[in-house]
């Protein structure tokens, strides 16, 4: 890839940044809606995960394999339809006008721009081209050699530390250096703390809680896109 230098590179969370809710908890809830999940039995433990992350409390490895879990056992194929349904009945939806103008405005501009998401590849790779982004980095899911997935992750996961780690790993293949790179990262969490830290321009989207604290103590921009679809 040949690209200007300096190069603007400006990543986007997804997840309660440009996302009005969480890609996982949302798939969930539709699989336990599409009686693929027994409700009973899965919904207190996705519900005690969505605030186990909120907290910061669960570890990269559990909170990844716990919802790639979900995948187990179908071949991409299998999982298509739903998929699809998935993306145009739950996710469009709530990919409110502000989103997809802030991606769009900085792509005019001539930015590079990036999605970095602790959510796996198979369900956020419908997002990205929804909103426009030609670069993904997500979690990798694991398969077998039946092209199943086996419900485990893979690699390093895009979560935490590892989004500063799959960054430049990214930036490695594309042959850019990372000091060549005016950096900007929009994210809603905590759990981002890494990769916000580690930018020139850290910006914090409906920051919880502590992200706000943080973002107040060191002087970030907080930005609200509360114009999102119902």
């Amino acid at each position: 890839m040949t690209v200007p230098r300096p190069l603007r590179l400006t990543l986007f969370d997804l997840d309660h940044t440009l996302l009005d809710g969480d890609s996982d908890v949302l798939w969930c809830e539709f699989l336990m809606r599409e009686g693929v999940l027994d409700r009973a039995e899965f919904e207190p433990r996705n519900q005690r995960m969505a605030r186990e992350y909120q907290a910061g409390t669960v570890s990269a490895q559990d909170f990844c394999e716990f919802y790639v879990a979900t995948l187990g056992g179908r071949t991409r194929a299998e999982w298509e339809p739903l998929r699809r349904r998935f993306m145009d009945e739950v996710i469009a939806p709530r990919l409110g006008a502000a989103a997809h103008e802030l991606v769009a405005r900085h792509a005019a501009a001539g930015d590079l721009v990036l999605l970095t998401t602790a959510t796996n590849r198979f369900l956020t790779e419908l997002t990205a081209v929804h909103l426009g982004f030609a670069h993904l980095i997500a979690t990798e899911c694991e398969l077998d050699d039946a092209g199943r997935f086996t419900g485990r992750v893979t690699g390093t996961l895009n979560m935490r530390e590892g989004k500063v780690t799959r960054l430049r790993d990214w930036l490695a293949r594309q042959r850019i250096e990372w000091h060549e790179c005016e950096t900007m990262f929009y994210s809603d969490s905590t759990n981002d703390l890494p990769l916000l830290r580690a930018v020139r321009k850290p910006v914090a989207v409906n920051p919880d809680m502590r992200l706000a604290a943080e973002a107040a103590e060191l002087g970030w921009p907080v930005l609200h896109l509360r114009d999102l679809a119902s």
